[in-house]
């Protein structure tokens, strides 16, 4: 909560789930600032984080709205919500949110709306074309509804300036991280490795994501296999909502590759910083639709270097400290996943990258950071 001479923020989010956007936002509303009172609406429910905020102080509303279905009641409410909270701004978050509730935060008489973009591309093959029609909805839009549009990417600029909508509106406020969260951890190295059967010594590569085809799991194990056929004793942990044995093509895919003995299907995990800390290497091999993948900074957080693809701005995240690789390409994935291999293998260069990739974060993407190029964007220096 703000103090008595705080400046409001409504924030409306298209939902509350588990997803990037939504933490941040989460880690953004809940960042110490004495100045700014943050009220959260969700179109759809409360999901993950809306209990989570409410928990930490910040008054939460949810529509409960279909997803791709609009209700007159629905949007009356939200137009209720902007005339009676009156904030001295709005931030909206993703596509349907920048549209629909920036109108009706326009409607409802606050001029100083703020979108926010979280994507970098558009596949047709991987967007509904729904999310593609208010893009370019959005694109249009953009010269008159939004005053300023925050992404948190370069890139994500990039695209949406080619897109159409109006350069001169955006501002790149990188995604901030909680570093005392995710730090190195010695002995939660140990007890996830031991719960897992995995010896202290023994050379792991992870992903944590989601089962999805923007993850590109196909790509991740296709380089996997190569790489084991010389490192022998590499295994491989995959974290994520649907990374479990019960997912027919994923362990169908791990069958046909003969990796059976070397892959670990951990699920959805809440302990997040302990399997970065238990992993050697994080590797990101995600082929499209990442704008700022947060799992690399968290990763670089606790000191584990990164294996990335060219997506997004995960080449900004890792700067000089990881190694960067095309996307959908398992054998220069493979390579950069050896010469991280290689490179451990001697242990005072490997403590320096492990040291230079939290440094690195921690001076870049803090959360104080983060909190303050908003508010600067809200507000002004």
């Amino acid at each position: 909560m703000g103090s008595a001479t705080a400046r409001k923020v409504l924030h409306i989010s298209n939902d509350l789930a588990d997803g990037g956007a939504q933490g941040a936002l989460f880690r953004l509303c809940t960042t110490p600032r004495e100045d700014v009172e943050h009220i959260v609406v969700s179109l759809m429910g409360a999901g993950k984080y809306g209990p989570l905020l409410e928990d930490a102080g910040v008054q939460v509303f949810c529509l409960n709205m279909r997803r791709s279905v609009l209700t007159f009641g629905a949007l009356w409410q939200l137009y209720q919500i902007v005339r009676n909270q009156a904030p001295d701004a709005v931030q909206t978050w993703m596509y349907h949110a920048n549209l629909l509730g920036g109108l009706i935060a326009r409607l409802g008489g606050c001029a100083n709306l703020v979108w926010g973009i979280r994507h970098s591309d558009f596949d047709p093959a991987h967007t509904s074309f729904t999310t593609r029609l208010v893009n370019k909805i959005g694109a249009l839009s953009s010269r008159w509804l939004p005053r300023k549009i925050i992404a948190c990417a370069t890139r994500a600029v990039d695209v949406h300036v080619r897109d159409g909508y109006d350069q001169s509106k955006f501002s790149v406020v990188p995604n901030g991280f909680d570093t005392t969260k995710f730090a190195p951890d010695a002995q939660s190295r140990s007890a996830v490795r031991a719960s897992l059967g995995i010896a202290p010594d023994v050379p792991l590569v992870g992903l944590v994501g989601r089962w999805h085809p923007q993850k590109d799991h196909a790509n991740l194990l296709a380089a996997f296999a190569q790489v084991r056929s010389r490192y022998h004793d590499l295994e491989l942990v995959l974290v994520g909502e649907g990374c479990v044995p019960e997912n027919d093509t994923l362990a169908k895919m791990i069958g046909e590759a003969d990796l059976e003995s070397a892959v670990h299907l951990l699920g959805r995990r809440s302990d997040t910083p302990a399997i970065m800390n238990a992993i050697d290497l994080h590797v990101l091999s995600s082929s499209h639709g990442e704008a700022f993948p947060n799992v690399v900074a968290e990763a670089m957080a606790c000191g584990t270097p990164c294996v990335v693809t060219d997506i997004g701005d995960a080449a900004f995240i890792v700067g000089d400290n990881g190694w960067v690789v095309p996307v959908r390409d398992s054998q220069a994935l493979a390579a950069a996943i050896g010469a991280a291999l290689t490179l451990k293998s001697d242990p005072a260069l490997w403590e320096q990258r492990k040291f230079a990739s939290r440094a690195y974060v921690s001076e870049r993407f803090t959360l104080q950071r983060m909190a303050d190029g908003f508010h600067e964007v809200w507000f002004g220096a």
